[in-house]
This record gives C-alpha cells, structure tokens and sequence, in this order.
C-alpha cells in the first residue's frame, strides 16, 4: 500500500497540474508516483482475483484457467 503522504503527494500534483502547469522536476516526480501507484494496485488486484473461487449454482468450479494458472505459478514463488 501506497503511504498516505504519497498518496497526497499525487493528489497534490494532480490538483496543480489542473490548474497550473507543472515543472519538469513536477512532471517526473507525478510520473514516478503514478508508477509506483499502479504497480500497487496491480499487485493488490492479482493478490485479489488469484484468492478467488468461482462456484456455479450447481456446486462446480468454474474459475477460469487462467486464474488458476496464475495462482499455481504464485504459489511456486
């Protein structure tokens, strides 16, 4: 998880930018922050869809093989 300054940081930035323009030291900072956002969220995101188990109504596993492809090789690490 992002930190909270981080996290206000960007938003910072993104409120500027509306208004203001941003310097360049700005602009790579923002774009750094918004990497490392995203690469947060992305790994959270995996972390939630390979905890999932689809059931359908009569009981069978139904989650798609690429799902489970993805936990096998998680859980290898």
């Amino acid at each position: 998880m992002l930190s909270k300054e981080k996290m206000a940081r960007i938003n910072e930035l993104a409120n500027k930018a509306k208004s203001n323009k941003l310097t360049e030291e700005e602009a790579k900072e923002q774009s750094s922050l918004r990497r490392e956002y995203l690469q947060v969220f992305r790994s959270s995101m995996l972390d939630t869809i390979t905890s999932v188990k689809i059931i359908d109504p009569e009981g069978t596993d139904v989650t798609p093989e690429k799902v489970k492809e993805i936990k096998r090789r998680k859980n290898l690490h």
